[in-house]
């Protein structure tokens, strides 16, 4: 069952199961429209969550159903980004390749690309899991996330123009002195000087995403404490969907996050300019989201 939790100017929250909502009259016109679906479903852990996730060969077959339902709609040119996290095999200090199985499942379900793997560092991760870490001391922590870039083309509209980093103060330096150590490298790679004498306005960034979840005076939370809600338990830095926004879409073009939990990838995307779809079926979950955009934003459902 689907209902509308509340919109904004740019966007709409519907309460419910991804699968459901999407098979729904509700979606049937952004089928073709979106741009970029982002989202982090449910891991694969041993722990069961209240958010919900599934373990084993069950996993790997509910991940890969959803292929075909997230291809249709996506625009010729759109991409999907996942997030996936590393899982372990329960009871032992090994980790478990169930991750890797199950997007390569997705990957084949809906014959996409590989466009390229990302990973989110978070230097502030707790260490887990507990027992090999904190206890036997016998594994070092689990501090990243894998963040898979697909498409159903090898060329999905992306701009890394869009993301650049500001520049570092040698080449700062090297911007204003003009003189670099040009030549042959013993990677026997040979460095023209005169590449590096464009300033390209910031340095391409590469594919590790270093931000620390830690923030706690966030307007979100605030929110949560104020009308006593708990706080989604897993939620993603918003910079990190900040960044694929930036990088995969333009003003305008259309976001959906098919497991939105708190909504990060909605806020995100209001604050770029982008039009977003939420899918949720945690009503509490959908009530503490709505603390990440002004009253001023948000129409009930009704």
């Amino acid at each position: 069952m689907m209902e509308l939790a509340y919109t904004t100017d740019l966007g709409v929250f519907a309460q419910g199961l991804a699968e459901e909502v999407l098979e729904s009259p509700f979606a049937e016109p952004f089928r073709g429209k979106v741009n970029l679906l982002f989202t982090s479903p449910p891991f694969p852990l041993n722990r069961k969550k209240k958010y919900g996730n599934r373990q084993g060969q069950d996993y790997i077959d509910w991940l890969a159903a959803f292929a075909p339902i997230f291809g249709k709609f996506l625009t010729p040119d759109g991409s999907i980004v996942i997030e996936v996290g590393n899982s372990w095999e329960a009871g032992q200090p090994v980790m478990s390749t169930l991750a890797l199985r199950a997007l390569l499942a997705f990957l084949d379900e809906g014959n996409f690309h590989l466009c390229q793997q990302f990973v989110w560092y978070n230097p502030a991760k707790l260490p887990s899991p507990a027992q090999w870490v904190n206890v036997e001391r016998i594994r070092v922590k689990d501090a990243y996330t894998h963040l898979w870039w697909m498409s159903t083309t090898a060329r999905p509209k992306a701009d890394n123009r869009n993301v650049l980093q500001e520049y570092s103060e040698s080449m700062k330096q090297l911007l204003k002195t003009k003189k670099y150590n040009a030549g042959s490298r013993p990677s026997e790679h040979h460095i023209g000087a005169e590449s590096f004498f464009t300033d390209n306005k910031g340095a391409i960034p590469p594919n590790v995403i270093s931000v620390a979840n830690t923030s706690a005076g966030t307007r979100y939370l605030k929110y949560c404490r104020e009308n006593d809600l708990k706080p989604h338990p897993a939620r993603m830095p918003i910079e990190v969907a900040e960044f694929f926004i930036k990088f995969l879409t333009e003003p305008g073009d259309l976001i959906l996050d098919p497991f939105a939990g708190s909504n990060t990838t909605g806020a995100a995307a209001e604050a770029l300019g982008r039009k977003w779809i939420a899918i949720e079926p945690q009503e509490d979950y959908i009530k503490g989201s709505k603390g990440r955009f002004p009253p001023i934003f948000l129409s009930n459902g009704d």
